[in-house]
């Protein structure tokens, strides 16, 4: 491994470089994450946030055929897991975990703050066994997406605070219409510096009564929903209608409770913003949109896209203020909050890529972290056919900077196939592990590394003269003879499964000499 760079400043050298790799990728295969989803006031899971949940596999750019789906329920009694869809996570080939966060018998007048919610989804993220099928895996392993509507704004907002002080970055922190209630003693709602996203959809529509207004959110893309109509007739809910309208792009669209017609396909989205094509999930790690966009879609000065991305540390959007300083921070969770090949197209095996990462990993800058690249045929880091192409160890950055490094990955024609990978950094500290997957895929195509006729296996046998080929699998060669040097003919070929062919010439006693050379069948 080379080119660590574990000073913030180092960063700002390499941003103009960084954006290009990790604002367009096309051929998306990006996988493996969390999607956490949760209510309101006097909310529950079953009206809208299923709903939601049961369209995100059918995404344009969902990386698999397989998720799973789980309820964590939060009680006066404690929490609990219900398993409510797709494959067990240690199956589904997306690597997608959806997360329908329940406080409902704690919403209403009398119920919990935020904060204890907060606390207990917290808890359930980081707990080794609160869903058996994860076999150990705690969810916060994988690059967590934190959802909430209403007070749920505020839930999801200190969810990601607490998950900072234990030193684990958020890949993203959106909120629907948020409003916390001072009087419950809910936590204020802004955005921390571990947020590598955060974006925010609101309006001011309601009477503040009986319909609430939402509001603007430090640190994220604020867009302001000027037209909402129809729907639920509640600008409140129609919040919610409206990003569930950006993931399922049907016409009409319901979430079981209201519909979206072309009426509200029209008036809902301006032309920026493509009647939801273009807008909200779209900007999520499955959405795969620009986050370092300039694009306004609200018109100009209301609001750039960029706005949301993390400018506290220089993670290839420059820096500015834009994100609350965590209060505490424990560094106890190793981070890879991007990662990103440099370059594009096939690479053949036997040859290497470039491949960037930013990392934040330990307490203090003293010791180091074990990281390591894996060409993975499908997106999921938990059901182990990940091939190992790289591993190093990087210095600790400590919780004051974030590390840059470049790599140069080889790609063994050995142990790599010719197809299609996800790329996946895994980072272990020895205690605790976590992963992140590149935007883009890697196309291996076939070594072109000569094939070889090995030394010291050449012998005449009563069969004939035999010896062995070696070449990488996926290659196919043709073993040629010739006599006089200059006229060479095939004789036979194969297609390499294994790295050696045992090749047996049994014509080669009718000739008083002969010659044979592998080449690559082109």
């Amino acid at each position: 491994m080379r080119g660590l760079v574990s000073l913030p400043n180092w960063g700002r050298f390499f941003s103009a470089f960084v954006i290009l790799v990790y604002g367009a990728a096309a051929g998306v295969l990006q996988g493996a994450g969390v999607t956490v989803m949760t209510h309101g006031f006097n909310g529950n899971v079953d009206d809208w946030i299923i709903p939601m949940a049961n369209e995100l596999a059918g995404y344009a750019l969902f990386p698999g055929a397989d998720f799973s789906c789980y309820e964590v329920s939060i009680t006066q009694a404690g929490t609990s897991a219900s398993f409510l869809g797709g494959i067990s996570p240690g199956n589904a080939d997306s690597g997608e975990i959806f997360i329908k966060l329940d406080w409902s018998t704690l919403a209403g007048l009398g119920g919990a703050s935020t904060g204890a919610v907060a606390n207990a989804a917290v808890d359930a993220l980081l707990s080794t066994g609160l869903i058996a099928e994860t076999e150990g895996r705690p969810l916060a392993e994988l690059p967590l997406h934190l959802v909430g509507h209403s007070r749920g704004g505020s839930v999801v907002t200190e969810m990601a605070r607490l998950l900072g002080a234990q030193g684990v970055w958020v890949d993203q922190v959106t909120t629907l219409d948020p409003r916390p209630v001072p009087l419950f003693g809910d936590a204020s709602v802004t955005t921390w510096s571990n947020v590598l996203y955060a974006d925010n959809f609101w309006q001011m529509l309601g009477d503040g009564l009986f319909v609430p207004n939402g509001q603007s959110v430090f640190g994220a893309y604020n867009r302001l929903l000027t037209s909402l109509g129809g729907g639920y007739s509640s600008s409140h809910s129609d919040v919610h209608l409206w990003y569930h309208g950006t993931i399922d792009l049907a016409t009409p669209a319901t979430d079981t409770q209201a519909v979206i017609t072309a009426a509200e396909r029209s008036a809902w989205w301006t032309g920026l913003e493509m009647a939801g094509a273009v807008a909200g999930f779209h900007y999520s790690r499955i959405g795969d949109g620009d986050r370092l966009s300039a694009a306004e879609p609200a018109g100009a000065g209301n609001g750039r896209i960029s706005d949301g991305f993390n400018k506290h540390w220089d993670l290839g959007g420059g820096l500015g203020a834009n994100r609350a300083v965590l209060p505490a921070n424990s560094g106890l969770w190793p981070n890879v909050m991007l990662c990103g090949r440099t370059g594009t197209g096939p690479v053949p095996a036997g040859g290497t890529f470039e491949l960037a990462l930013y990392y934040q990993s330990g307490g203090s800058g003293s010791g180091d972290v074990d990281v390591r690249t894996l060409l993975d045929p499908d997106a999921n880091p938990w059901n182990g056919n990940g091939i190992e192409a790289d591993q190093g160890l990087l210095m600790n950055t400590g919780t004051g900077a974030v590390g840059f490094h470049l790599d140069d990955v080889g790609i063994d024609p050995q142990t790599v196939v010719p197809g299609s990978y996800r790329v996946c950094v895994r980072i272990d500290d020895g205690v605790r592990t976590r992963f992140c997957y590149a935007p883009e895929p890697l196309v291996v195509t076939t070594s072109q590394q000569p094939p070889s006729i090995q030394q010291g296996s050449v012998e005449m046998t009563g069969l004939g003269l035999r010896f062995n080929v070696l070449a990488s699998p996926g290659q196919e060669v043709v073993v040629e003879a010739t006599t006089d040097l200059i006229t060479w003919i095939p004789l036979q070929t194969r297609v390499f499964v294994t790295a050696v062919w045992e090749f047996l010439d049994a014509d080669t006693a009718s000739f008083p000499r002969r010659f044979y050379r592998p080449v690559l069948v082109p």
